[in-house]
């Protein structure tokens, strides 16, 4: 029995040891400026092909919120050479999966063929990029379709609108301060000659990032991409300027109302820097301290030891240009909101006046090799990954060596981080409460 706990355990680390290995990738540049970067694992017969698009909510003029989400939507509804509706239909009939998301920063597609269909993915996605069929029947069609899930995900979904609420009082002046989902108001006021010019201006091979993870050949798919997406011109260069948010140094506290919900919540709001700056990495070992597992020192607190809240939890944010941090709580019975906050002000505060115990260190340290070992185990997440540090990072490469900033995170670091952005000073509190809420 002994001897085969052993091996057991021997096969599982040479598992682990398997799945973090490095990435192997290569990455280069069409003409175009379209960004294309290969990732060859030919262990399964399958291969992800994706595009992700420098496009998010965050990108557009007041009035006409919600663009990049609408047009996630939109660039399925087909091409010149896909007739409008099929887009599914071809992708599923031939053995594949596809879907899209929007954040505030960025969207992305991508399918997930068997190998042998890797030509039939890359045609659609520059389909996508080079003939889209942008008319109003699709604008009109997909403004209802938006407008639905607007309804059913947030404004009639308990919380649903906490997201929201939170962008609104981190934010005064900064495109975060609008939902990515957008206003039903800008959702209706969108015409086809807006739609036209957004696609324009961001949908253009130099505002994104071409990827190929998975079973095929290298030099046969270059000369596929090349075929494909070579010929679709260049767009002009886009230029960002957002304005800049003066800091938080006075505590505010705001009050919103959800007529979904019978419960109330109470979250400790902070604004925090953009994911590429190293605190960012250190915001996520201290929210993962604090509530990440039934062990960690919110839940076993609030939840487990003085039955306080129904839930608790602490959430750092990421976003391209300013984070947001999150410290989040139902309560239990008659606890008051006041008390939650009390309570959770107090565990903050250890954090950051106190150094994190060499245990707990360890603890965390494990958890994020853990994850990192997790996130590179397929060829789906590894697409994922490979485009967003290039997009977004600007180091492709950090898909191997991300692990080694947090590893150099130290106790003393995680204390003066949170000691830097956590501070009650620099803090909204939002009474998240039952009641009529306001239509948008």
């Amino acid at each position: 029995m002994k001897r085969t706990l052993f091996l057991g355990l021997l096969m599982l680390g040479l598992g682990n040891f398997a799945f973090a290995q490095e990435v192997s990738f290569e990455e280069y540049d069409l003409p175009n400026g379209l960004h294309v970067i290969l990732h060859q694992e030919n262990g399964a017969p399958v291969v992800t092909t994706s595009v992700m698009y420098h496009v998010g909510g965050k990108d557009r003029t007041e009035g006409r919120t919600g663009f990049a989400h609408f047009f996630e939507h939109l660039l399925f509804e087909g091409t010149e050479n896909i007739e409008r509706g099929k887009w599914f239909e071809i992708v599923s009939s031939n053995g594949g999966i596809n879907n899209a998301n929007t954040s505030q920063d960025r969207t992305y597609y991508y399918e997930v063929f068997p190998s042998n269909n890797l030509q039939l993915g890359l045609w659609m996605e520059s389909e996508r990029m080079l003939h889209p069929v942008i008319d109003q029947i699709g604008v009109d069609t997909q403004q209802e379709v938006v407008k639905e899930e607007k309804r059913s995900t947030y404004d009639n979904r308990p919380y649903g609108q906490f997201l929201a609420v939170l962008g609104k009082n981190l934010f005064d002046v900064h495109p975060y301060k609008d939902p990515n989902i957008g206003y039903m108001k800008d959702i209706d006021a969108a015409t086809l000659e807006d739609v036209k010019a957004y696609n324009k201006k961001y949908y253009v091979p130099n505002n994104a990032v071409l990827v190929v993870a998975g079973d095929f050949q290298i030099e046969e798919t270059k000369k596929m991409i090349e075929d494909y997406f070579g010929p679709i011109p260049r767009g002009a260069d886009i230029v960002r300027n957002y304005p800049k948010e003066k800091p938080i140094t006075e505590q505010k506290i705001a009050t919103a109302y959800d007529a979904n919900i019978q419960i109330p919540a109470i979250g400790l709001a902070y604004r925090t820097p953009g994911f590429r700056e190293r605190d960012a990495y250190v915001l996520d070992m201290i929210s993962t301290y604090l509530s990440d597992g039934r062990s960690s020192k919110l839940y076993k607190k609030m939840v487990d030891d003085q039955k306080q809240a129904l839930q608790v939890g602490a959430f750092n944010i990421g976003q391209e240009d300013y984070g947001m941090y999150l410290v989040f709580a139902l309560p239990v019975g008659e606890t008051s909101l006041e008390v939650l906050q009390t309570e959770m002000e107090e565990e903050v505060a250890k954090v950051r006046d106190e150094l994190i115990s060499e245990r707990d260190y360890q603890k965390l340290q494990n958890k994020f090799e853990n994850d990192f070992v997790n996130a590179n185990s397929g060829v789906e997440g590894i697409a994922n990954s490979l485009a967003r540090y290039y997009l977004l990072y600007g180091d492709t490469n950090l898909i191997n060596k991300e692990i080694d900033i947090y590893r150099s995170v130290t106790r003393e670091e995680i204390k003066e981080v949170a000691s830097k952005y956590l501070k009650p000073n620099q803090s909204v509190i939002i009474n998240y409460l039952p009641g009529d809420k306001t239509e948008n």
